[in-house]
């Protein structure tokens, strides 16, 4: 007989995109969630506890900008506004932050 009983997640941080740990570069962080089909992602330290989100949208912006290299970690991926060319100060862009999931922990 098969358990009907309803189960409840001891750590709900998986909903919130698959768990990556923040030494990964942006480039694999994007190719990561290009192959999961997601739009962000669960940074995660050494030690394996979640120390943020980081999305899809925060990576193309940061990708787009002049500051960016290949070499960066998503644990440096600069918090707040990027800047991007034609921009005024205080503007903030259509995909800012994906609705429904929490802001990264600063």
């Amino acid at each position: 007989m098969a358990d009907t009983a309803p189960t409840t997640m001891v750590d709900d941080s998986e909903a919130y995109g698959p768990r990556v740990c923040d030494d990964m570069t942006v480039e694999v962080a994007l190719a990561v969630m290009a192959g999961a089909r997601v739009e962000y992602l669960t940074l995660c330290d050494g030690d394996d506890q979640s120390t943020g989100l980081i999305t899809l949208a925060r990576l193309a912006a940061l990708r787009g900008s002049s500051t960016y290299t290949d070499r960066i970690r998503l644990r440096d991926v600069p918090q707040g506004p990027l800047p991007t060319p034609g921009a005024r100060p205080g503007d903030t862009g259509e995909y800012s932050r994906v609705p429904g999931v929490p802001a990264p922990c600063r």
